[in-house]
């Protein structure tokens, strides 16, 4: 898995919009295999696609990663000793590298115009073809190879637009490892001469950038998605041309994330469609768009994590909830999955719902005093937090508090009609009016004493424990489902319970 060298991995987005989750999920393995070893996990944004700069984008990759406690070791705003960490600010590093390719013969000046190419592509597809700038085409085209030294040097010092591209060996297979997918061929017929550096803004392309920063910043594992194993023999071979195989990272590839229903990658439109976010947090695009956020939707950060790293990864036993420290411990990337991992939005939910059950009272009694505050209801942290220590375990967002506490504070103004037809007919009501008496009959109401003592009582007299427990709730808190009744009496009181039911025997027809 590792050799001897430090254990250092990159996170690289491009900040053109807003950070996907599939995107989250390649930070989150890259900062659990880092840590897990004892590494640094360095932040990388690669910028050099000025023309996809969406403005917003870079801070949402921060915020993004900070929300899900995954800590940047370089980067940015940590800084390091190979800053700079944006690639825009490292332009004039490039040239040199796409030059000395130049010079080792392993790439070439390149002055073909975008329309000729266009007209090549046109006419390859009259033909049921595909163009490809490549070892089959190259020799007649206009570049290096095929122009003088001279006539070169000539178009160069009068302005010509100009690339250099990589010169793909002809007919080699090249042999690679991947940590996860393990041994791959590729031939080099099947590939193209990409370009990695144009003239016409100075900067290079993702795929020269990548490798050299790789380098220079001593990368030991790339783990990046799927989508670039086509990327991966260039990659091989132009760590090759510059004399670094010795030295090149360990590569890891890991499956996509897939949509919830059918085939293809997770995107934003299956969030759309079926109302989940695929972003974790809100993202307000330029033009005014609002997505849905993890964090705006009233997820844990900690559930969230939990959740992720569990689409394409597992533990190789049936444990489901992790912190980050267990994540950390347990995670490698030969439990990572070769085939995609599917969504889902149940399953989501289901991790905020655990990580509910554990949040302190205190934590969510704070939420649920604001709550009642904006619905004009005055209470103490202690009465909220006694209030939530009831409930939590019904609940899956902290949104979910005032809905499932609100009778606890405030007297039903009306009652489930469901309810009423079952539980409110004439002896259901004549037997809450008996148990009323023994309420009343009570110094005070202590749930589970009250409980036994009401339950003996209901035995002695050959009572239905159901029918009269629904009609006791339903007076109450005005609906048939909640947690234990004698709970709620408690926390309401004797005298707020005697007068519920009065309220409710009074009303309810």
């Amino acid at each position: 898995m590792t050799d001897n060298r430090r254990v250092r991995v990159r996170f690289a987005p491009s900040p053109t919009g807003p950070l996907h989750i599939g995107g989250v999920r390649t930070a989150l393995y890259n900062y659990l295999f880092a840590k897990h070893f004892g590494g640094d996990f360095i932040l990388r944004i690669e910028d050099t696609d000025s023309g996809r700069y969406v403005p917003g984008a870079e801070e949402y990759i921060f915020q993004s990663l900070e929300w899900c406690g995954i800590k940047i070791d370089e980067g940015i705003n940590e800084g390091g000793p190979h800053a700079p960490y944006r690639q825009s600010e490292r332009r004039d590093i490039y040239l040199k590298y796409a030059l000395e390719l130049v010079e080792n013969g392993n790439a070439y000046y390149a002055f073909d115009t975008p329309e000729e190419l266009n007209a090549l592509r046109a006419e390859a597809e009259k033909q049921g073809k595909t163009f490809a700038y490549g070892p089959a085409t190259r020799e007649g085209l206009c570049n290096s190879l095929t122009l003088s030294e001279d006539e070169v040097k000539q178009r160069i010092d009068r302005g010509d637009v100009w690339v250099i591209r990589f010169k793909m060996p002809e007919n080699e297979n090249v042999e690679m490892e991947d940590i996860i997918r393990g041994h791959m061929v590729v031939n080099t017929n099947t590939l193209d001469d990409k370009v990695l550096y144009k003239s016409v803004d100075r900067l290079p392309t993702y795929h020269l950038a990548n490798i050299v920063d790789d380098h220079l910043m001593e990368i030991s594992h790339v783990i990046r998605g799927e989508e670039w194993v086509p990327s991966l023999p260039l990659h091989f071979l132009l760590y090759r041309a510059f004399g670094w195989s010795d030295t090149q990272p360990q590569f890891a590839h890991l499956p996509l994330l897939l949509k919830p229903v059918g085939q293809g990658k997770l995107s934003k439109r299956d969030g759309d469609k079926f109302g989940f976010p695929v972003f974790p947090l809100e993202w307000h695009s330029p033009d005014g768009e609002v997505s849905m956020g993890y964090r705006e939707q009233g997820y844990f950060p900690e559930a969230f994590i939990n959740m992720l790293a569990l689409l394409g990864w597992n533990p190789g036993t049936d444990q489901e909830i992790f912190n980050m420290e267990q994540l950390i411990d347990s995670f490698s990337l030969e439990r990572v999955s070769k085939s995609g991992a599917r969504f889902s939005p149940d399953k989501a939910k289901w991790f905020n719902a655990q990580y509910m059950k554990t949040r302190d009272d205190a934590e969510l009694g704070a939420i649920l005093k604001g709550l009642l505050k904006e619905k004009g209801i005055e209470t103490t942290l202690e009465r909220a937090s006694k209030a939530v220590s009831l409930i939590k375990e019904r609940a899956t967002f902290p949104s979910e508090l005032l809905p499932l506490t609100l009778y606890m504070f405030q007297a039903p103004a009306s009652y489930d009609e469901k309810s009423v037809g079952k539980s409110w007919k004439e002896d259901d009501v004549k037997n809450l009016l008996l148990l009323r008496e023994q309420l009343a009959a009570c110094s005070e109401i202590i749930p589970e004493e009250t409980e036994q003592a009401v339950h003996q009582w209901i035995m002695d007299n050959g009572l239905s424990m159901g029918r009269l427990m629904n009609s006791l709730r339903l007076a109450v808190i005005g609906i048939s489902q909640g947690p234990s009744i004698f709970a709620i009496c408690g926390f309401i009181g004797k005298e707020e319970t005697l007068r519920r039911i009065d309220y409710a025997v009074a009303n309810i027809k």
